[in-house]
């Protein structure tokens, strides 16, 4: 089929269809309406989205975790969705499986959201408040580098050597937290010092 179109009827014509297709974009057209009304909300609009890191293992991928709940005016912040952060150098948004079901962590019943101690002679553990687990731990390791620190070598060279307790340090975290939590640990004088990213 040949169409004989002059170059000012290519214009008008040209203009014609751009007039009525923005029309369409602007809601217009019936069929724009009927589509609206069938398309639901993203289901993540109306939370709020934190960046986190994943709490399994020493790679340290980044999570976006999305709640529901307005803490401003006192509701609970209920977690929704947990994803790969795309953003995240180390993960670039992937996640392994038990980093994607992180979710399911979360909400479990078995989860502890509180320390637990089980006194000498007893069959069960008791939960404790934050301090009194932090003042326990402080005690214990008080009284032992009292008892066991070494300062001196044979030799009479001062060492300050604690080789009786050890502390595994999370590598889950910034340069910045390790190289202070490295200071804190070997200032005590504390030689066995590892992470998870070589147990």
């Amino acid at each position: 089929m040949n169409i004989d179109l002059s170059r000012r009827g290519f214009l008008k014509l040209a203009g014609a269809g751009v007039a009525a297709t923005s029309l369409g974009a602007m809601g217009f057209g019936a069929a724009e309406a009927a589509e609206q009304a069938h398309v639901r909300a993203f289901k993540l609009f109306s939370t709020t989205e934190v960046r986190n890191t994943c709490t399994y293992c020493s790679v340290a991928c980044g999570i976006l975790i999305y709640t529901k709940g307005d803490r401003a005016a006192g509701e609970t912040a209920e977690v929704v969705h947990i994803e790969g952060d795309a953003d995240h150098p180390t993960n670039r948004g992937s996640l392994c499986p038990k980093g994607a079901a992180l979710k399911d962590t979360v909400h479990s019943a078995t989860r502890l959201t509180q320390p637990r101690i089980r006194r000498p002679g007893s069959d069960k553990f008791e939960e404790i408040t934050w301090e009194a687990a932090l003042d326990k731990i402080a005690r214990a390791l008080k009284d032992d580098r009292d008892a066991n620190l070494i300062q001196q070598n044979a030799a009479g060279v001062p060492v300050n050597r604690w080789t009786t307790t050890g502390f595994l340090a999370a590598s889950a975290t910034t340069n910045e937290t390790a190289w202070l939590t490295y200071k804190v640990v070997r200032s005590m004088g504390i030689v066995g010092f590892d992470n998870q990213a070589r147990v």
